[in-house]
Formats: structure tokens, sequence, C-alpha cells
């Protein structure tokens, strides 16, 4: 196998792997952060997928300003 192979196998099991965390968390600052860990994962997979233009828009959206805006909302929040 080669390299490409191996990512294309090993990528969509690592997204799974990460939207399991994200429901599996308690704290929800950890789950934000594997979401947009599984979003960098979902756009590389969209780039490996000759969809450049669709990896930018799921890097800069859901990596970077949803992330951005969970964040914010859960620090306005008073934690228990």
């Amino acid at each position: 196998m080669t390299e490409l192979q191996v990512v294309n196998a090993l990528l969509p099991v690592l997204i799974v792997a990460g939207a399991v965390l994200v429901a599996r968390f308690k704290d929800l600052i950890a789950a934000v952060i594997a979401l947009a860990a599984m979003s960098l994962l979902l756009s590389l997979q969209f780039y490996l997928l000759q969809a450049p233009d669709v990896a930018l828009a799921e890097a800069g959206i859901g990596a970077a300003i949803t992330t951005a805006i969970f964040v914010i909302a859960i620090r306005s929040t008073r934690r228990v």
C-alpha cells in the first residue's frame, strides 16, 4: 500500500473516532476541541477527494469560526 492509500483508509476512522469523542466528553471545552480536530480531519479528507474549495470552507468555518463561537458561548456561562 502506498502512503496515500494508508491515509485514505485511516482518515475516515479518525473522523469517526473524533465524533465519538465529541459525544463522550463531559467537559464542554474538551468536546469543542475534539470537534475542531474532527473538522480539520474532515477538511483534509475533502482535500484528498479533490475538493479544495470545500476543504477550505470546512477548515475556515467548521474548525475556526464555529470553534470560536462555541468557546465564547461556553465561557460566558457559569461552569459547575
